[in-house]
């Protein structure tokens, strides 16, 4: 992975082929950083001012490896270079341990090198588990529903302390192949945010080109242009005394209004970009502040806000957060984790609970027919995704898997993607049809055609994917794929076939 970073820290990243060829698209002449990113197997590369002008040809690199064999020292810095996969790939455990570690601590809230970068004895392991497995939500300050059973919990612990205890040995490690033909084929662009930490959570993008987030944990929500790489951030106004700040959904709809989801103050918060005025309503529900409650709404071409949650479809009034209407439903557990509806309105979908599950229902929002399917695998988890033209949903599976409702054939079709140990916690469709997602812990933009059966991994600069929300550009041939990395910077992906 061959890089350039502009002076404004925009950074963007082509791939070579076997014979070390690669090819940037058009930039903008200056004095560039040319760096190899992830090097890996290879003492990383960098070279300052090097400068980009008229087609020029860039002097060659010359790389030098690390060892002579396949496995690497496990120093910081190649241990920081790590995607979650290949650190669970390469630490010692069973099949059971691994898969309770990804089913319990895998679901989307950060990625796993911020569990495996510490090394703790049993008795922290123990005070951290449970803090993070009894508490709600990502602020984990109000004490919920556990996630799993003692005997998984105490597996758990016993398991970290072994592997990552203060004196555990970590040998050498083995990391995941390169990537190979058309993997190859692509240009990623990175944008670094102002600020980091911002737990940044969702994308959407206006008709004017530019791309939109949200901060999960932060009062602020903020606009990248991508032609300048500017970004101008606009912070909301205070959620009521005793509830954190933090937008999760963010959407901008035909008139490029931004709508957003105040999961933890459980409003509904409108921005006009023209006036730079926000406006918020209160979406009523059970859940006390702090506890996730209005969080992946989908906004109706009329103007209305779809919400599921306690066993029923809903429909609000998006300017008075009146519910205009309820469809019961037989879920158990009661809360589909997101809701999504076709351009047309026509269709309402929603994927399992979010702590677990294997249902996703569709619904004709004209006649609200509901009909619910199971996935075969018990515990495949469907959490966020997208209508195709067909109106068949797609969902990213918590428990590994692609998950497409066929709704004429009535049944859900799973995809296992070729890296292991990745989750997904979204899958996009775009206008052919193939299905966009970022590999949780897999450093990896997967792009799979369900006709042919062909997956495509694009490996991303950054051993990270934390993609939560994608927001696909369907004017662009092929399409443009944008994701906000949790880690704070947006993330442009463009295949070039």
């Amino acid at each position: 992975m061959v890089q350039l970073i502009a002076p404004n820290a925009v950074r963007t990243t082509v791939y070579s082929n076997e014979n070390g060829q690669y090819e940037f698209p058009q930039l903008l002449p200056g004095s560039y950083t040319l760096r190899i990113a992830r090097p890996l197997e290879f003492l990383p590369y960098q070279r300052e001012a090097v400068r980009v002008e008229n087609r020029a040809q860039l002097d060659d690199i010359v790389l030098q490896r690390r060892s002579d064999g396949d496995l690497l020292p496990a120093t910081d810095d190649v241990l920081a270079q790590l995607t979650g996969a290949e650190w669970l790939w390469n630490l010692p455990g069973s099949a059971e341990e691994k898969h309770t570690f990804t089913r319990t601590c895998g679901g989307g809230c950060h990625g796993y090198d911020q569990i495996m970068r510490n090394r703790l004895d049993e008795r922290s392991w123990r005070l951290m588990i449970f803090r993070m497995l009894h508490y709600s939500g990502s602020p984990l300050i109000v004490r919920g529903r556990a996630r799993g059973n003692p005997e998984q919990e105490e597996m758990l612990i016993k398991w970290l302390a072994r592997v990552r205890g203060p004196n555990s040995p970590m040998g050498q490690v083995r990391v995941f192949p390169r990537p190979r033909g058309p993997a190859t084929n692509v240009v990623v662009t990175e944008y670094e945010l102002p600020h980091v930490l911002l737990a940044t959570h969702d994308v959407s993008g206006d008709s004017k080109g530019n791309i939109w987030y949200s901060s999960h944990r932060t009062p602020f929500m903020g606009k990248l242009d991508p032609r300048t790489g500017l970004v101008t951030e606009h912070q909301v106004p205070p959620t009521p005394a005793g509830s954190l700040p933090g937008i999760h959904r963010i959407q901008v709809d035909k008139n490029d209004i931004v709508w957003g989801s105040e999961n933890w103050a459980h409003y509904l918060v409108r921005f006009d970009p023209t006036s730079e005025t926000f406006t918020k309503v209160p979406i009523a529900g059970t859940e006390p502040p702090n506890v996730p409650g209005f969080g992946n709404f989908s906004m109706g071409p009329d103007g209305s806000v779809w919400f599921a949650r306690n066993k029923a479809v809903q429909k609000f009034d998006a300017k008075t957060g009146r519910l205009l209407g309820r469809v019961p439903t037989s879920l158990s557990p009661p809360n589909p984790y997101d809701n999504i509806v076709t351009e047309d309105g026509s269709l309402w979908a929603g994927g399992a609970a979010a702590g677990g599950g294997n249902t996703i229902e569709v619904m004709d929002t004209r006649t609200n027919k509901l009909l619910e399917v199971k996935s075969v695998s018990p515990d495949s988890s469907p959490a966020r995704g997208g209508f195709d033209a067909q109106g068949n949903p797609s969902f990213g599976g918590r428990g590994g898997a692609l998950l497409k409702l066929d709704v004429k054939a009535g049944q859900i079709r799973e995809y296992w993607p070729p890296t292991p140990y990745v989750t997904f916690y979204e899958a996009m469709p775009d206008k052919r049809g193939e299905v966009w997602a970022g590999e949780l812990h897999g450093g990896r933009m997967l792009r799979f055609n369900p006709q042919a059966d062909r997956w495509t991994e694009y490996v991303l600069p950054e051993p990270y994917s934390h993609d939560r929300r994608t927001w696909i550009d369907d004017s662009t041939t092929p399409v443009t794929v944008w994701y906000v990395d949790h880690n704070s910077y947006l993330v442009r992906v463009q295949a070039r076939e």
